[in-house]
């Protein structure tokens, strides 16, 4: 299996974190986040950014390749309340940094510095309505091209080439997991975005095709709730979290 490739930079609260289930995951604000990213944005290698979600951590002790994708990624945030709250259980400060907020914070970025974005995945047309709609939510991102997600793995070297010639500095992929950390380990030497992360359903979300859930219900941390409710597909999702409380809980390290 191909290692994912390491930047150059000296380790640092952009490389390092408290460990959940064997992954470093940082415990940096949002505000903290965004300026380490800008800072990979400025460098000269590619950077892998994983959003660790309860399940993600949960599907990876069981899929070593995720795993060693996890561990090795240039940072992970914290994108679920289970995270954060496995971080507080081990005395550290830590609030979530989620996949569809920092996918808001780098189009504010892009909007600001004229960082080339780049969006593939999901469903045919989805990703190019999520693009309009952040275009208009954020006035002035520089979004270079976009691709649907629907391609076998056997593709994925095809496509990179295709999203290769977008140039893009940062890049969003939404495919789920694990299918969206596998390409972008596999396709990054090729398409040598300075920031690739997954971003799950945040097409969706942005598209208008899914609602994301009120703020009073953010705040209360039941999102995950309004999305069992809104989507009883998502139940296998949900059916995780119990796992990860029981293998946080069973954790020596």
């Amino acid at each position: 299996m191909t290692s994912v490739r390491q930047t150059g930079l000296s380790p640092g609260p952009s490389r390092t974190g408290i460990p959940i289930l064997g992954v470093p995951v940082s415990t940096m604000t949002m505000d903290e986040t965004v300026a380490v990213l800008d800072e990979f944005l400025k460098g000269s290698e590619p950077n892998l950014i994983v959003t660790a979600d309860s399940s993600g951590l949960v599907i990876a002790q069981e899929d070593p390749d995720l795993a060693e994708i996890y561990q090795a990624a240039s940072l992970a945030t914290a994108d679920s309340i289970g995270v954060v709250w496995a971080l507080k259980r081990k005395g550290a400060k830590a609030s979530r940094v989620s996949g569809v907020d920092l996918v808001s914070k780098l189009c504010d970025l892009s909007a600001a510095k004229g960082y080339r974005i780049g969006i593939i995945g999901a469903a045919p047309g989805i990703a190019d309505q999520a693009a309009e709609r952040l275009r208009l939510l954020h006035p002035g991102v520089n979004i270079v091209g976009t691709r649907h997600g629907y391609f076998p793995c056997d593709d994925d070297e095809v496509v990179a080439q295709e999203v290769k010639v977008w140039e893009s500095e940062i890049l969003f992929v939404a495919m789920g997991i694990p299918r969206q950390e596998k390409f972008i380990q596999k396709t990054l030497p090729i398409i040598q975005a300075k920031v690739a992360l997954g971003v799950g359903g945040s097409f969706d979300v942005f598209s208008g095709k899914v609602k994301r859930a009120p703020k009073i219900v953010q705040r209360l941390h039941l999102e995950w709730l309004w999305r069992l409710l809104s989507n009883p597909k998502k139940i296998h999702k949900v059916k995780m979290l119990p796992k990860f409380v029981c293998l946080v809980l069973k954790d020596k390290e």
